[in-house]
């Protein structure tokens, strides 16, 4: 058929053999955390193991919106996001949305989704509504991290595609509607063995199973350790708008065990070893119609960031539009350092029981400080992070840089992941990326503001000042109190409006003459980026007291629950 294209993963690399790619430093990394997860297993007796692979779950979440009223905003056409928006009487308040009856159009939707993705061999099985009104998640069955990452990667096309159809736009923006909740991706990430073993299973007797102790030990310390670069990994200018924010985990990365496991390393750490852990109860309900229902001895966190949920590790703080495969680099690379180094540490000693017990309590001691059990997004814990010495990077610009410290550049060449000519060069693209992306939204903000918002809401003041002499024309008794105080607060606001649209040009104008590109960054990241929220604030503002027949573009209530 015409128009039909085969395509084939493929890792791409340059004359001098250089990976340009995302597929081939992952499907390095995979390697990388093989070879050192079966030297432990080894050690550990468990001799029949040959391969360990990263198993992988992205959930994605997504907005649908009419595509009618999407074509009608230059905000969401350029940058996936919406750059001017008054949030509406009702938003998510009352959690009504979530988990809630599917409308029957996006019902529709989600079922030639399926039909599409399981053409492609993608497994698609859970689909609902997310917290926000008009956001949606689906999760997929879990594979191989690397096919898991081709799979995410068509799920996004996928969505888009199909969406059309039905006559939405699928919005795959972090942060597409201020005020409401931003969509994420959250990375179900574990090792299994060639045998079958999940290595992050505790098992019934987590306390004295020392293989998923050790595991667990290396997760901790790897996360503890290379904070800044799995912060780095969840950074991109959408997720900026998520991490630190109100919502999703913060940009503070700790770990979250669960009360089963808490209280195991706190056993360790005062007696050496564990002898028991919690059982899942029972719970009564009080209905006689229905029986006990066991409780899960594991629990969750909502608001941490990297939260062990069962047998696996969620790392939450991705964002909806993100590749998985840079994450998942990071994760195998670092964990596959951990475990190197308790191979080199095991394999001299002469009592292999004693030096894992040792080893195992060394880790739950010296690393409890990444471990935080309680609500991330309290601001108490913001103060407690900075106390325990732990990164607070709130943004990209801030993360970045980490990516090629010293001891970064030395742990991926160490492990063959990356090269230093790789590193530098990702590191100067996503700084340049980065500028470019805020440039554009700078620049669609500015012609909204003077091309659409402006004229709208000056002509709306017209109306009101030629309806004030209409009346006074009719008889001088007549009042204009009420036109003229929406025509003086408009007047002025539409000053300050055009005061902050000349900063924002001069902001823009600035941060082009920056030479360096992670100067530059960092500008458009707080001055630029801090010009436009002061401009939005403004033209929100005069979005309540103009006529909903004069401003120029669908509303959050039109976009998000389909009225006006």
């Amino acid at each position: 058929a015409i128009g039909t294209v085969l395509c084939i993963p493929t890792a791409f690399c340059s004359y001098t053999g250089e990976a340009l790619d995302k597929k081939t430093p992952l499907l390095r990394s995979m390697e990388a955390i093989s070879k050192q997860a079966v030297r432990v297993l080894n050690l550990l007796g468990d001799e029949d193991v040959t391969n360990v692979k990263c198993s992988v779950g992205p959930e994605q979440e997504y907005f649908l919106i009419d595509r009618e009223q999407f074509l009608q905003r230059d905000d969401l056409i350029f940058t996936g996001r919406t750059l001017f928006g008054h949030m509406p009487p009702k938003g998510q308040e009352l959690d009504d949305h979530y988990f809630g009856t599917i409308r029957e159009r996006q019902a529709a939707f989600m079922r030639e989704l399926n039909d599409e993705l399981w053409k492609l061999g993608i497994l698609s099985k859970t689909q609902h509504n997310e917290v926000a009104p008009a956001q949606h998640e689906m999760a997929p069955i879990y594979s191989t991290a690397n096919i898991a990452t081709d799979h995410n990667q068509l799920v996004m096309e996928t969505m888009k595609k199909v969406a059309r159809r039905h006559n939405f736009e699928c919005l795959l923006h972090e942060k597409p509607f201020a005020g409401v909740n931003g969509s994420g991706k959250h990375d179900n990430w574990s090792l299994v063995t060639n045998t079958g073993k999940n290595l992050l299973s505790p098992g019934k007797t987590p306390y004295d199973n020392k293989q998923f102790l050790l595991f667990l030990s290396a997760v901790i310390a790897a996360v503890d350790d290379n904070a800044a670069l799995l912060r780095m990994s969840a950074s991109n200018p959408g997720n900026d708008h998520r991490l630190g924010a109100n919502e999703a985990p913060p940009a503070i990365i700790s770990i979250f065990l669960g009360e089963q496991l808490e209280d195991i390393v706190e056993q360790i750490l005062q007696n050496g070893t564990a002898t028991h852990s919690n059982k899942g109860e029972r719970m009564d309900i009080g209905v006689h119609t229905i029986p006990p229902i066991k409780k899960d001895a594991t629990d969750r966190n909502r608001t941490s960031p990297f939260a062990f949920t069962g047998n696996k590790f969620e790392f939450r703080s991705l964002g909806s539009s993100l590749n998985i495969a840079c994450p998942n680099i990071m994760l195998n690379t670092i964990v596959a350092e951990e475990l190197s180094q308790f191979a080199d540490e095991l394999e001299k000693a002469d009592d292999l029981d004693t030096a894992v017990k040792a080893l195992i309590k060394r880790v739950f001691t010296d690393y409890q400080d990444i471990v935080f059990n309680g609500d991330n997004y309290s601001p108490e814990w913001v103060v407690e992070a900075e106390r325990r010495g732990l990164l607070n990077l709130r943004s990209m610009p801030e993360a970045m840089p980490h990516f090629i410290d010293k001891k970064n550049v030395e742990l991926f060449t160490k492990h063959n992941v990356h090269t230093k000519r790789e590193m530098y060069s990702r590191y100067e693209i996503q700084q340049e990326e980065y500028g470019k992306v805020i440039n554009i939204e700078a620049l669609t903000m500015l012609d909204m503001a003077k091309k659409d918002i402006f004229p709208a809401v000056s002509a709306y003041v017209a109306e009101l000042a030629s309806a004030c002499n209409a009346k006074k024309a009719l008889s001088e008794s007549l009042p204009c109190d009420a036109e003229i105080k929406v025509i003086e607060k408009l007047s002025k606001l539409l000053v300050c409006f055009q005061n902050k649209i000349e900063a924002l040009e001069a902001k823009v104008n600035e941060a082009k003459g920056i030479e360096d590109v992670a100067d530059q960054a960092m500008f458009y990241g707080k001055e630029v980026f801090g010009a436009m929220n002061e401009l939005r604030a403004i033209g929100d503002e005069m979005e309540t007291s103009t006529a909903a027949d004069y401003w120029p573009y669908p509303s959050y209530a039109e976009l998000l629950f389909g009225v006006r």
